[in-house]
């Protein structure tokens, strides 16, 4: 916990409280169409760098806006076929979504939607769970746990939702703050480094 805490304190100082914040306050989807917009943001996300990712999404989300075809804006045919369909039945899929007694397991149907991505889909839809990516894995096999219960026991202890443990630990591993993969094969003192931090812009 003083670990977690010494990460939280480094990652607001740099700018990413609205990060922490958000997740915290996540709003639960109440229409179909922001149901859609959550998966189509995550789809577009699947196995990219968020900046890469980010503007495929807008573009993909303009093109549906304005009753265009995902393929003439996206090149990725597998992904672009299941944002297309999940745009065209998003009713039909938001009210199943609802009525599901699991919904990790029910948003694992849709198109181009895995095991992992179910996750950070549930996350965004408002669900209190963490998504189990490759960094929360590898912190959560040196410390000899899974993700889930590393993330329920650090939200246990400081009050925080599981979800923005997630938040928390994937972004300090996504801004270089703590290396995951040293981390796991080497522990803390290998893995963190708030030298790598870099302040978020203001512009």
């Amino acid at each position: 916990m003083k670990r977690f805490r010494r990460i939280e304190l480094l990652l607001r100082s740099a700018g990413f409280s609205d990060d922490i914040d958000w997740s915290e306050a996540v709003p639960r989807a109440t229409t179909p169409e922001e149901f859609a917009d959550h998966a189509i943001y995550v789809i577009c996300n699947s196995g990219m760098k968020n900046s890469v990712a980010e503007p495929i999404y807008e573009r993909c989300m303009s093109a549906l806006h304005n009753g265009k075809r995902v393929r003439r804006v996206f090149g990725h045919p597998g992904k672009s076929k299941a944002i297309q369909k999940i745009w065209r039945d998003r009713e039909l899929f938001f009210v199943a979504y609802l009525l599901s007694n699991e919904p990790v397991a029910f948003l694992q149907r849709l198109p181009w939607v895995g095991p992992i991505t179910s996750y950070h889909l549930a996350k965004n839809l408002g669900a209190d769970v963490a998504k189990p990516d490759i960094h929360l894995e590898r912190i959560a096999r040196r410390d000899k746990t899974s993700t889930h219960k590393l993330c329920r026991r650090l939200a246990r202890e400081s009050g925080y939702r599981i979800a923005t443990i997630d938040t928390v630990l994937w972004r300090a591993c996504a801004e270089g703050l703590l290396n995951s993969s040293a981390y796991e094969r080497a522990g803390w003192t290998a893995a963190f480094d708030p030298r790598k931090l870099v302040p978020r812009s203001t512009d």
